[in-house]
This record gives C-alpha cells, sequence and structure tokens, in this order.
C-alpha cells in the first residue's frame, strides 16, 4: 500500500489530527485560560499520562498487566529528587535531611548525582536495565497474566518498603521535598513554573507520538501477534520473550521520564507516591480512558486525576469509593474505554436505524477510534496474555 492511500486512509488522519489538537490545547489553549495554579495541577496529571502512555503499550498492545509501574517512577523521580537536593546544598554540600537524620555525609552513590547530565543519563537507563533484566528474567520462562502481575506488584511494595526503611539516605516516609531550583532555575518564580508545564506537555506529545508510530510499525504487528498468539509466533520463528521486553523497557523508561518530571513540578516525592497503590491507580486510568487506543491513556490519566483532585476537595472520605464506582461502570458498560465511545454511539444508531450495513460499517469505525484502523482488544483477550 503507498504511502499516499495510506494517508487517504480515516485511522491516520485521525489520529494525527487527535496528536495535532491535543497539542494546540496544551500549549495554546491551557497556558491562556487556566491559573498559575490550575495549570500546574494540570502539569502533574501530564506527569501521571506518560505513564499511561507506556502502559498503554506493554498492556493494550502486549497484554502485559503491568501492575509495578510505580517502581520505574519512582525511580525517575528519586533520582531527579537526589540531584536536586545536591544542587540546592551547592558544590561539596550536604542536604539538609542527611544532617538531620544521618551522619552529615553524602553516601558515595549519589555523588555521580550532582551532575546533570549524569542524572538525565541515569533517569533513562536505570529503570531501562532494571526492566530488561526482569523482563527477560521473567517472559523467557513464560510467565505471564496474573502471575506476572502479581510478581510486578511485589516488586512495586517491596521498592517502597526499601525506601521507608533508608530515612538517612532518601528521607524514609517524609521523602524528599523542599526543592529551590532546577537546573539553575528558581523553582518560585511562575516563569519558570510555565516553563516546566510547557516541557511536560512537549515531552508527552513526543511520546504519543512515538508510540504511534511504533504500533504502526512491525514491531507493534508482532507486538499484538504475540498478545494473541504466542505459542504460534514462537513457532514461526520469533522469540516473543525479546518482543514483549521490549514493549516493557520502553513502558518502563516513559514512566522514570514522567517521574523525574514530576518532582520539580509537585515539589516532593516520597513511598506514598511509588508503591502498589499508585502503581493500580495508573491501571485505572488506562482502563477507563481506553487500554487498546493511543490516546485513551492519555485522557484516561488526566480524567482521574482531575476527578480525584475535585471530589477529594468536596468529598474527602468518599473519593475513593467514586474512583471504584467509576472504574465499575466503565467496565462493564464500556469495556473499551472512553476512547471508543465515539465507536460505540454510531454502532447504536446504526442498528437503531436499521442500515444493513450499519453493524460493518460501526465496527470498521469503532476499530479505526482504537489506533490508525488497528483491532481494538479482542474478543476473549484478556490480562491472562
Amino acid at each position: 500500500m503507498s504511502t499516499l492511500t495510506r494517508l487517504a486512509q480515516p485511522g491516520p488522519v485521525r489520529t494525527w489530527v487527535g496528536i495535532g489538537l491535543a497539542a494546540v490545547l496544551l500549549l495554546g489553549v491551557a497556558p491562556a485560560m487556566m491559573s498559575d495554579f490550575r495549570l500546574g495541577l494540570l502539569a502533574k496529571y501530564l506527569c501521571l499520562a506518560m505513564v499511561a502512555v507506556g502502559i498503554g503499550l506493554a498492556w493494550g498492545r502486549g497484554g502485559m498487566l503491568t501492575l509495578g509501574q510505580g517502581v520505574y517512577f519512582g525511580l525517575g523521580a528519586y533520582l531527579m529528587a537526589m540531584h536536586l537536593k545536591l544542587s540546592d546544598a551547592g558544590p561539596g554540600g550536604v542536604p539538609d535531611f542527611m544532617r538531620l537524620y544521618g551522619d552529615g555525609t553524602v553516601p558515595g552513590w549519589w555523588e555521580p548525582m550532582r551532575s546533570p547530565a549524569t542524572t538525565l543519563a541515569f533517569i533513562v537507563i536505570l529503570p531501562g536495565l532494571l526492566a530488561l533484566g526482569l523482563g527477560l528474567a521473567v517472559f523467557r520462562r513464560r510467565v505471564r497474566g496474573a502471575y506476572f502481575a502479581i510478581l510486578s506488584q511485589a516488586l512495586a511494595g517491596a521498592f517502597a518498603i526499601f525506601l521507608i526503611g533508608q530515612q538517612t539516605t532518601t528521607g524514609g516516609t517524609n521523602g524528599l521535598n523542599g526543592f529551590r531550583s532546577f537546573f539553575g532555575y528558581d523553582l518560585n518564580d511562575p516563569v519558570n513554573k510555565r516553563m516546566l508545564y510547557f516541557t511536560a506537555a512537549v515531552v508527552l506529545i513526543a511520546m504519543v507520538a512515538l508510540v504511534r508510530q511504533l504500533m504502526q510499525s512491525r514491531f507493534g504487528e508482532l507486538l499484538v501477534a504475540v498478545r494473541d498468539q504466542e505459542d504460534r509466533v514462537r513457532f514461526l520463528g520469533y522469540d516473543p520473550a525479546l518482543t514483549k521486553t521490549a514493549a516493557y523497557v520502553i513502558a518502563a523508561v516513559f514512566a522514570a521520564i514522567g517521574g523525574a518530571l514530576f518532582v520539580p513540578i509537585v515539589g516532593i516525592i516520597s513511598p506514598a507516591d511509588v508503591g502498589v497503590i499508585p502503581s493500580i491507580a495508573f491501571i485505572i486510568g488506562v482502563a477507563i480512558g481506553g487500554r487498546a487506543t493511543l490516546l485513551g491513556p492519555v485522557v484516561g490519566a488526566i480524567a482521574v486525576s482531575w476527578a480525584q483532585t475535585s471530589l477529594s476537595e468536596s468529598f474527602p472520605s468518599f473519593w475513593i469509593y467514586f474512583q471504584g464506582a467509576l472504574f465499575i461502570i466503565v467496565i462493564a458498560f464500556l469495556p473499551g474505554g472512553i476512547a471508543t465511545l465515539g465507536g460505540e454511539i454510531r454502532k447504536l444508531r446504526a442498528r437503531v436505524g436499521g442500515d444493513d450495513d450499519g453493524g460493518a460499517t460501526g465496527a470498521a469505525v469503532g476499530g479505526t477510534d482504537a489506533v490508525d484502523g488497528s483491532d481494538p482488544v479482542p474478543a476473549g483477550e484478556g490480562t491472562s496474555r
């Protein structure tokens, strides 16, 4: 199929229009219409949406229920927080909490984070290497489904417990906070806060565009094949473990980058942000938005985060029940997520109108709502693959 023919299809056009519209809203409309406080909240939501983009690739396309993304989010966040604390302390200085809880010396494994370049490299490399090692160890042994989900969730729980027990080096339960600067820029300056928002928005849009290309590439087709018929793919001579590990590594790196930007935007990182509950919250947002779609995980993550902030202000004791009810309603009545709502409405109209071709047309339109005409999660495909 020629490039011109592919561009003429409604799927790719609609996808790029959607990405372009999102860019206009995030880079133009939101900064012009929202106060600095609300823009800061949106920047926080965008960081969480970065994690959701990776989950959409690994879970929605690869069938891997990643319940431990808080680990990679936390790694990126703590690496950035370490650099910011060392930067605030000055050359050769000691972070304030180490004087209070420790012996007043900086551990040797903290020292590399004095360099901005080293910190940025570690934020990408360390989570990627951890995901690579874990992925190869797990997927080569054909661990999948609920077993993989439980394993990844246990890893998140263990990571949070480890952080809590390291009060002298990671701040313990309190975490790391009180950052004053970000690569030389004053974090209290409203102009710099807006700069962080634009940085988060651009990074998120770039991630979405990258995932779109991956989904439409041969790798994306192989990932779906592994999700649906892993044994058949292995019979054809491919290594499903490598394909799944690659998607898992990409999701881990996206989560780490989101965590690294989360720290200067929010101003704190603690074990409460990286444990089991936050990891499950990531999954809930992706499921509500539409895990098999391109923009669905982003929409779901932002919507759930916004709802949490808004409803918790009015109903602080009942927000968790609202979240659970929302998750149940969407899964029960719209299993494809919010992003497939348009396709479901068109199919319903076609059936009500009595159009003989309506069912097929609606199904095709609903399919293109996923990603450029790609199939949503097929019938019978669940988290066990």
